[in-house]
């Protein structure tokens, strides 16, 4: 029988790991692990795109900046690189576009997949939070809702839990009021 020192634990992941992983591969660095994802499903991508498509004309119209589509890999100063669904970065913070993301933008979003809940509603959200992105968007399929969360003292604070019937109105991007049922149209 071995003892506990001699338990062997799993070495924690780093950059170097993940750059050796194949191009394409749905994957991101949290916390020293690699997290693999399946391909989305039909429903999460016209989701992704209705959301995409929204955010860059009114972006686009009003010259704030750029939204960016996954898969893009954004490096957060913690070292750990995450691949969220849609991307929003002001003009003001657009230095951080590179090769890939590398810094943090203002916007997050992230569409809820069932193989991702707890991945999306804490462990993304937490280290969200602890990398300083202002504002980060939950959106549930299921429920057909968009959950807002803004940055205030280093941690999310609700700003709205918004349903069909609602708008979105976000801080980051101004005079934006985006139907929610126009992200869930199929």
């Amino acid at each position: 029988m071995k003892l506990m020192t001699e338990l062997k634990t799993r070495p924690r992941k780093t950059i170097d790991d993940f750059m050796k992983l194949p191009e394409g591969a749905l994957a991101e660095l949290i916390d020293g692990e690699i997290l693999m994802s399946p391909t989305p499903k039909v429903r999460h991508q016209e989701i992704t795109l209705n959301l995409t498509v929204l955010l860059r004309d009114h972006v686009r119209s009003r010259g704030l900046g750029r939204v960016i589509i996954s898969p893009m890999d954004v490096h957060l100063p913690s070292g750990n690189i995450v691949e969220p669904d849609v991307i929003f970065i002001s003009r003001r913070n657009e230095s951080i576009i590179q090769d890939w993301i590398r810094g943090v933008p203002d916007l997050l979003i992230e569409v809820v997949s069932p193989t991702g809940v707890e991945r999306d509603r804490l462990v993304k959200r937490d280290l969200y939070a602890r990398n300083g992105v202002p504002e980060y968007w939950i959106v549930d399929p299921t429920e057909e809702s968009v959950e807002l969360l803004l940055l205030k003292e280093g941690r999310y604070a609700p700003h709205g839990y918004f349903l069909k019937t609602d708008g979105v109105r976000s801080s980051v991007l101004p005079q934006l009021e985006l139907p929610v049922a126009s992200i869930f149209q199929a």
